[in-house]
């Protein structure tokens, strides 16, 4: 079975780089997964550009486990040597946009859905959600269709991260501030310079270090990265806005540091969102373990998935390299999503096969 689940996988991750699929244009896509499934007489629900769906056997009794990737793209940069659609399979390398990602990891979790989805007396319901708009953090990927699938236990992301498992992300704040002073004529020595009243701020972003330090990333960062004031040279500013880039640890949560960092500074803090959360699952977790003895590692990830979006633990782990992703004549490996699907499906036995 896993055999021609490898063989259908790496036939329908040939469909989909053919597609154009870039972020908020998914609907060819959606309709292709939509149709592998139902032709696999799996019922699909549909919302937007969101396709998901269930195991056979669910009940309402049981806890559900969210096996989720997406099937945006980004568009292909300039460096592209060769079609971006043309899925070419040489040297044992997939070629295409949206190979590597986030292709090989989503027709692996579609086949390990597949694996499981008419077993009866599994300890865990499944959900299967291809999703739209990762590649943008968009408001009509995951982050929309999640009140529609239901009380969900804890989740495995598909993301090219070589099948180790990224067990903590961080989260990200985007700070807008402003400092307001008044304005005044430079050379009398009127107003109140809205720079200096900045400078005070920002000092203490720079300088200021939070309690709590993150087992896996370390400590939180807080880093000012633009500053705008003035309007001409003798003109004592009124007002000066900066931008704060913040990578929240799994620590804290973004409202936590909201809030920290209101108390602290005296210049106007406008996040320009607080959607991007932190996350992680504990190393001890049955999904991690099993991980973990099939010689799988864990690390703290950098980089921001649909992840983010989720309040629940979760584990992102996926085949294909984060390397590889957005760069020219993007490809993924055959014996990856071969591999993947086995290792998804090895993980999960001793957690959902029941007791």
């Amino acid at each position: 079975m896993i055999e021609q689940l490898q063989k259908d996988s790496l036939e329908l991750l040939k469909q989909l780089i053919s597609i154009q699929s870039f972020s908020k244009e998914e609907d060819r896509t959606a309709n292709e997964i939509e149709q592998f499934l139902q032709q696999r007489n799996i019922k699909t629900h549909r919302k937007l550009n969101n396709i998901w769906a269930y195991n056979k056997y669910f009940d309402a009794t049981k806890p559900t486990l969210l096996l989720n990737s997406h099937h945006d793209t980004v568009k292909p940069n300039s460096g592209y040597t060769r079609d971006p659609y043309d899925a070419a399979v040489e040297d044992s390398k997939l070629y295409g946009l949206g190979s590597n990602d986030a292709g090989g990891c989503l027709v692996s979790i579609i086949a390990t859905f597949l694996y499981f989805y008419d077993q009866e007396g599994l300890s865990y319901n499944i959900c299967l959600a291809t999703t739209a708009e990762e590649e943008i953090s968009g408001n009509d990927g995951l982050e929309c269709v999640l009140p529609d699938l239901g009380d969900l236990e804890f989740a495995i992301v598909g993301e090219p991260t070589q099948m180790n498992l990224a067990i903590a992300e961080r989260g990200l704040l985007v700070l807008d501030c402003t400092s307001t002073g008044k304005a005044g004529h430079a050379a009398r020595e009127e107003g109140d310079n809205a720079i200096y009243k900045a400078l005070k701020d920002i000092e203490w972003f720079r300088n200021y270090r939070f309690s709590k330090v993150s087992d896996v990333f370390g400590p939180l960062k807080m880093t000012v990265t633009i500053i705008n004031a003035g309007s001409q040279h003798n003109v004592v500013p009124a007002t000066c806005t900066f931008t704060v880039d913040v990578r929240v640890t799994d620590a804290y949560t973004n409202e936590e540091v909201l809030k920290i960092i209101r108390t602290n500074v005296d210049c106007e803090v406008k996040p320009r969102s607080i959607r991007l959360k932190p996350s992680s699952i504990d190393k001890e977790h049955p999904l991690v373990q099993a991980g973990i003895k099939l010689g799988r590692t864990t690390y703290g990830s950098p980089t921001t998935s649909d992840q983010a979006l989720l309040s629940i633990p979760s584990v992102k782990v996926g085949p294909g390299d984060s390397a590889r992703s957005h760069m020219a004549d993007e490809y993924v490996f055959v014996d990856e999503i071969a591999e993947g699907i086995e290792l998804y499906i090895a993980m999960l036995k001793p957690v959902i096969k029941g007791k």
